[in-house]
């Protein structure tokens, strides 16, 4: 049956079925800048980490509130007796309530630690999310490099048989000598050697970026973006006070607070402990019938430490440990303003390097140019030929990386300053 109501289908309509049947291969699709920064949000081990810990920290915030309610508890004994009188059972139930009236300050350190523990671990998440956006931003900037280098290293070859290709007539009509076809090969050989190399390091590349987005290693990508940039950048002044905001900071400032409360910890162990206790207990079972009991009592407990050696050694001790984390608190300040000076500095470099590497490349293409263009009327000679050819090979490779180094380092100073964008600065 099926093969009838084949037959009777005309040749375009049959064709225009089976196309809509077999699936084709969609192109890859273009990854941007943003989209790679947003799949690596979701998808980074380290930053999913950081935020579970935030979550876990969270909780025990909450937990810190339980020394502030009262306690209820409840206890059950049951018991056997077998005595020269006879035997027995016993069952006795206790149940008690308690409140903590005063403690000479452990509830209210024990919940400041707590949360500045919290604010430590959603410090964490965002010194981590700066960190993803770096190494995110490094390696879209390497990949888009290494494709700009492969294309570079396809146009090599195409010159470089090119240059073979004239080599080989001239020596044809006997214009040229077999050495020039030599050099030339070897050159075209050299050329492919260096585009094979490319791929490897475009492979390589990609890799890494797709690492960072939790995708197969070995996933392709049209990448969308270009290494050409042009913005101003803020003042060093204008970055410092940045800086003086990042996550590192603020942990260092709550690891002060941190010690300050844990002194007041030790500095409790100093005053008596005073709680409001309520009870009821009854007992059950015995030798008379007159043996259940209920008790109930109501009153205040107060325990006071009145010696103990080690509490004033571990005051000493918590001391100490605010003067180091004050001391933390300048280093990281110290560490992190030398590292955006140092960041600032090479963006400055790198955005010099770029007029001059542009200003090679025009030169270079110009000698290549005439150097060709000399050999093949034979005014000029093969090895001038190559030595361009090969020069200007290198400089399109150096203006390439001369432009990723900006970008890298322009990278370098938003993690310096923990800013994602430096435009945003500028607008």
């Amino acid at each position: 049956m099926l093969f009838r109501l084949l037959g009777s289908v005309t040749a375009p309509v049959l064709l225009t079925m089976i196309c809509l049947l077999v699936p084709t291969p969609s192109p890859s699709a273009a990854l941007t800048l943003d989209q790679a920064l947003s799949m690596g949000r979701e998808n980074l081990p380290s930053l999913k980490a950081a935020r579970s810990k935030a979550q876990a920290d969270e909780a025990l915030y909450g937990a810190s509130l339980g020394p502030y309610g009262p306690s209820l508890d409840g206890s059950t004994t049951q018991e056997k007796h077998d005595t020269s009188l006879g035997d027995y059972d016993r069952s006795t139930y206790d149940v008690s309530l308690s409140y903590t009236l005063f403690d000479g300050g452990r509830r209210r350190a024990n919940r400041n630690i707590a949360r500045l523990n919290r604010d430590n671990s959603r410090e964490e998440v965002a010194r981590n999310l700066l960190e993803l956006e770096f190494l995110v931003k490094s390696a879209f900037y390497s990949a888009l490099a290494r494709k700009e280098i492969l294309e570079h290293r396809q146009v090599q070859v195409r010159d470089a048989r090119k240059d073979l290709e004239v080599a080989q007539g001239r020596n044809r009509f006997g214009v040229a000598k077999l050495s020039d076809v030599l050099q030339a090969s070897v050159r075209f050989e050299q050329a492919k050697f260096a585009l094979t190399q490319a791929e490897g390091e475009l492979r390589n590349a990609l890799a890494d970026l797709n690492s960072l987005l939790g995708r197969p290693l070995e996933s392709a990508y049209d990448l969308e973006g270009s290494l050409d940039t042009d913005f101003a950048v803020p003042t060093v002044e204008t970055l410092s006070q940045l800086t003086l905001k990042r996550p590192e900071i603020r942990q260092a400032q709550n690891s002060i607070n941190i010690a300050k409360n844990s002194k007041s910890l030790e500095t409790s162990d100093f005053f008596p402990s005073v709680s409001a206790v309520a009870s009821y207990s009854r007992l059950e079972g015995g030798l008379s019938s007159f043996s259940d009991d209920d008790d109930r009592s109501i009153g205040i407990r107060a325990t006071w430490n009145l010696f103990e050696l080690g509490k004033f050694y571990r005051r000493r001790s918590a001391q100490f440990a605010i003067d180091a984390s004050r001391e933390n608190l300048e280093e990281t300040i110290r560490q992190l303003l030398l590292d955006l000076q140092k960041a600032y500095n090479d963006f400055v470099t790198t955005s010099q390097n770029i007029k001059v590497a542009g200003e090679q490349l025009k030169q270079a293409e110009q000698n290549y140019a005439q150097a060709f263009g000399e050999y093949k009327v034979g005014k000029g000679d093969i090895l001038s030929l190559v030595q361009a050819e090969s020069a200007l090979a290198l400089v399109r490779v150096q203006y390439t990386v001369a432009r990723l180094d900006l970008l890298l380092s322009k990278a370098l100073l938003e993690r310096a300053a923990g800013v994602e964008r430096m435009e945003s600065l500028t607008r």
